[in-house]
């Protein structure tokens, strides 16, 4: 079997990988990861959904998938930041389709200035975590009736910086800090793909929460000098290593397409392999406990639903 790691490629991933007749689809696909991540899947035989906030601005970038494809490409337009988008997009895609194999929920924001959704959410808790689970949870039956299927849910290290408040979701009665909220976000995904995994592999669907490492992309669109050194200051000694994209987009496509189901499901990956739990601040791989505690996504689970104002009974 062949070894990858840090410096690993989507298309050395993917090499001898067939993904003919199998669709998946892709969340902030118009730039970056989403973009490489979609154009390695397509290049191996997949049809793909491509949701997207800016259709023109995706249309565009959206180029060197299309030039990639064998398969169908969509281009469809979801805003996660505002659960109406997010509903009518799940609405749309099950309305044209029986089946899902793959869903990458890749689009996010990071260390933004503090904000709210158009439903009121704190921005990046809103946006990363509560649109996705909406997103994903409304398709299940088409990943289930896809089955075998993989639900990758991008996380980052950040997670490190925050457990989940369920108290305070909104920084109502906390001072607003764009890395603890990311911080908070990202566990909540890592949560949710415990959450969802526990609640489908007897179905045939396994969830994992992917680190993609650090990329230079839209997503750094926020980051000013100012939180630069506040990340600089909270990772400590340890220094940051940039990835290309493609080395980036790595572990979600290992994750969705290669990686053995058990392996990974229901646990948190870089690097394309499956990180080890540590309670150590200074390692370089793996989680705090609480990412992957199944009471905590079980309470995520929860509260979640009443945020968003919607049940979802998987079982």
């Amino acid at each position: 079997m062949a070894t990858f790691g840090v410096e690993t490629t989507t298309d050395e991933v993917l090499e001898g990988i067939d993904l003919k007749g199998r669709w998946a689809l892709v969340t902030g696909a118009s730039a970056g990861l989403g973009v490489e991540t979609a154009r390695a899947l397509a290049a191996h035989g997949a049809s793909l959904i491509l949701g997207v906030r800016d259709l023109e601005k995706a249309e565009a970038a959206a180029a060197p998938v299309r030039d990639a494809a064998t398969g169908e490409v969509e281009l469809r337009r979801v805003d996660l930041a505002d659960l109406a988008s997010v509903r009518a997009f799940t609405d749309g895609v099950a309305a044209d389709h029986d089946e899902l194999h793959i869903l990458i929920a890749n689009a996010g924001v990071m260390a933004c200035p503090e904000g709210r959704t158009a439903d009121g959410f704190e921005t990046q808790f809103g946006t990363n975590h509560l649109g996705h689970f909406v997103l994903v949870n409304r398709l299940v039956p088409l990943l289930v009736a896809g089955a075998p299927s993989r639900v990758v849910v991008l996380s980052s290290a950040g997670h490190r910086f925050s457990d989940v408040d369920l108290d305070d979701p909104g920084w109502e009665h906390t001072p607003y800090d764009p890395w603890r909220a990311y911080g908070r976000a990202k566990t909540a995904n890592v949560q949710f793909a415990v959450g969802l995994d526990r609640r489908l592999r007897d179905r045939g669907v396994r969830a994992v929460a992917v680190h993609p490492g650090a990329i230079m992309t839209e997503l750094s669109r926020h980051m000013t000098e100012d939180t630069l050194n506040a990340l600089q200051e909270a990772r400590g000694d340890r220094p940051m290593t940039w990835k290309p994209v493609p080395a980036g987009a790595a572990t979600s496509v290992w994750a969705a397409a290669v990686a053995d189901a058990d392996e990974v499901g229901g646990r948190y990956a870089e690097d394309c392999g499956v990180a080890e739990v540590t309670t150590d601040p200074t390692s370089p791989v793996g989680v705090f406990p609480y990412a992957v505690d199944p009471a905590k996504a079980e309470a995520l689970w929860a509260r979640s639903e009443e945020l968003v104002g919607e049940r979802f009974d998987l079982s």
